[in-house]
């Protein structure tokens, strides 16, 4: 029976814990834009790049030597 002595006022601080971290999120900005991370997925930037700009391209290495892919 000691033991709800200890839980019931170790519950309400991690509470108290709890709802200041959620305030803390709330004034911060954490939940503003819920739906953009969702369609910014959707995207794809890499055909937008210029592929003279990433360095190297799909089937080359960086020397420009071809990759050796299959080994028959």
């Amino acid at each position: 029976m000691e033991i709800v002595l200890v839980l019931i006022p170790l519950s309400l601080i991690l509470l108290a814990v709890a709802v200041m971290i959620f305030r803390w999120a709330v004034r911060n900005g954490q939940y503003d834009d819920l739906d953009g991370p969702a369609h910014r997925i959707l995207f794809d930037d890499d055909l937008a790049e210029d592929p003279e700009k990433r360095g190297s391209r799909a089937g080359k290495e960086a020397d420009g030597a071809p990759r050796a892919d299959n080994t028959d």
